[in-house]
């Protein structure tokens, strides 16, 4: 095995990063209480890197060169990814830290990394990340990325492997946040570890999993930008140190009613363009007077700004007057502490067309929204019923195709709240219900995600109903009164009968296979379902069919094939 990093490891490399973070994000948020109790380091930690990965899928993309740019192309385009990306104290630390490490392969110019490039590059990162804070705490992810870089540089000066010297990396990161409650007494106090410490403690661990060949990933699994590594199983690395932060210290011992005290009462953060580094020093020194964990990071062109504070319209201010803000954030902790006590690991939002179909999904846990035919659900009230599951991660079910696009948006709206939200694909009812059943909340969100959506885009579907007015459809022209056999989401044939219709849905949607059949009876269907069911028991024994009385308007029955 060729001991260097390449541009493919780099990729893989960011991947199994963001997994890793997905996975362990709830468990992370639990540990934050510096410099704030606001539980969400890890949120922020995932976030953070999710959006820099897309970044830069859509950059290379477009550039024609995704799956095989450069190491230094990929580390070139990271940097300015995750400069853009950063959220919270710890996404604009962590940016410093990648965006260093990045610096020291571009500069080096190198299509492969070896292990004193790869050491030099952990020191320059853990530096960049140390210098960007204004007033730098020991106990926290600052100290961990030091004890990682010099034990690096140290086995690397002795002439270790590439596997050796992030090896070394690890074990120390991993010391070293072990010992950060005895840093930092809020720690200490709390009885757990330092939050940011812990995601840059996985942040290596993947690393290792890459050059010790532990983890084998695909570049096809790096041009969807979507969740890859966990179709493959598990997001684990496959050695005894990956499991260190499932038994972080002390991780569900903080005091949720803890509030914020006494420290600031808003968090500040905002991009800044058309400056120069005369005008940001001015910004850096008048936002730390106004407040703590000050981040002014970047440049030439561009920077990211966080601070709290307890006046977020000065701070603004002052960015106004040093340049150009643009993506201005501002957050009030109480208020984000109090959103963030949740009563589920995962919340679910379902969209409904009738009060028998909310009374099943509610039964099931979710959270629903009506919407049908002439009332879609709006993205404003998806997002809200998002807010209300309280739940730390959300999965959508828009339930039909016409609120897709209302609930891409309002995952994504969600996603900038801080609420990791994932639109699964189910654009009828059955396919909601179905993908609602394979929900385990013991998993990890991305893996029910992959799981939910596999339920959903393999339930067949079908409907009848009648037409109101005349119209032109993929089976001719229907009129009033005319009874529509729908299948896949298309009018596939004209009927006199409802009966009649259902079965021939029926016939086709079987036609591959089946095992479970779902009907759900729409309003004044006049037991149509049961007919069906009955139907169904007498000539396909080998069926289980599940009735549903639904209540919804416009289709009398809808099938689901499983």
């Amino acid at each position: 095995m060729p001991d260097v990093l390449t541009a493919a490891d780099a990729r893989h490399w960011a991947l199994l990063t963001r997994a890793a973070l997905a996975a362990r994000r709830t468990e992370i948020d639990a540990l934050n209480v510096f410099p704030v109790p606001d539980g969400d380091t890890g949120t922020n930690l995932y976030l953070t890197l999710d959006a820099a990965i897309d970044e830069v899928v859509a950059a290379h993309e477009a550039a024609g060169v995704l799956g095989h740019a450069t190491l230094v192309e990929e580390c070139r385009s990271l940097k300015r990814a995750i400069l853009l990306s950063a959220r919270g104290n710890s996404g604009v630390i962590v940016s410093q830290l990648v965006g260093g490490l990045c610096d020291a392969v571009v500069d080096a110019e190198v299509e492969e990394a070896d292990a004193v490039l790869v050491a030099e590059a952990l020191a320059r990162g853990a530096a960049s990340a140390r210098a960007s804070v204004a007033h730098p705490q020991e106990g926290t992810i600052l100290t961990v990325a030091d004890a990682a870089a010099a034990a690096a540089v140290e086995a690397a000066e002795a002439g270790s492997t590439l596997a050796d010297v992030v090896e070394a990396a690890v074990d120390a990161a991993q010391e070293a946040l072990a010992h950060t409650p005895d840093q930092l007494e809020v720690l200490a106090r709390a009885g757990v570890v330092d939050a940011g410490g812990a995601g840059c403690v996985l942040l290596l661990e993947a690393l290792l999993s890459i050059v010790t060949d532990k983890w084998s990933v695909s570049d096809s699994d790096l041009l969807g930008g979507g969740p890859g590594l966990l179709r493959r199983g598990e997001w684990r690395p496959e050695r005894p140190h990956a499991d260190s932060t499932a038994s972080l210290p002390g991780h569900d011992a903080l005091d949720r009613e803890q509030r914020i005290g006494d420290g600031p009462a808003y968090e500040v953060m905002y991009l800044l363009l058309d400056s120069t580094p005369e005008r940001v020093d001015t910004l850096r020194t008048a936002l730390d007077a106004l407040g703590d964990s000050l981040l002014v990071v970047g440049g030439p062109d561009l920077w990211n700004v966080h601070v709290h504070v307890d006046d977020p319209g000065a701070a603004v201010e002052a960015g106004i007057a040093a340049g150009r803000p643009e993506r201005i954030r501002i957050t009030h902790f109480d208020s984000q502490v109090a959103r963030r006590e949740p009563v589920a690991s995962i919340g679910v939002v379902a969209c409904s067309a009738g009060p028998g179909i909310a009374a099943l999904l509610e039964e099931a846990g979710a959270v629903v929204v009506p919407s049908g035919p002439g009332q879609r659900a709006s993205a404003g009230q998806l997002l809200e019923a998002v807010r209300r599951t309280r739940a730390a991660a959300v999965v959508l079910l828009p339930g039909d195709r016409d609120t897709l696009l209302a609930a891409g948006i309002a995952a994504e709206a969600a996603t900038a709240d801080g609420v990791d939200t994932h639109v699964v694909p189910a654009r009828t009812t059955v396919q909601a219900i179905a993908a609602l059943a394979v929900l385990d909340p013991s998993k990890p969100l991305h893996a029910n995600v992959v799981a939910m959506t596999s339920a959903a885009v393999s339930t067949r579907h079908g409907a009848v109903s009648v037409a109101s007015k005349e119209a032109l459809t993929w089976a001719g022209v229907c009129r009033p009164g005319d009874v529509l056999g729908i299948v896949d989401g298309d009018v596939a044939f004209l009927a006199s009968d409802l009966a009649d219709a259902a079965s021939d849905v029926l016939a086709r949607l079987l036609s591959p296979g089946g095992e479970l059949v779902t009907l759900v009876e729409g309003a004044d269907a006049d037991g149509l379902a049961a007919r069906v069911a009955e139907a169904l028991e007498r000539d396909r024994p080998d069926l289980e069919v599940v009735v549903v009385d639904g209540g919804q308007p416009v289709y009398p029955l809808l099938i689901g094939v499983e």
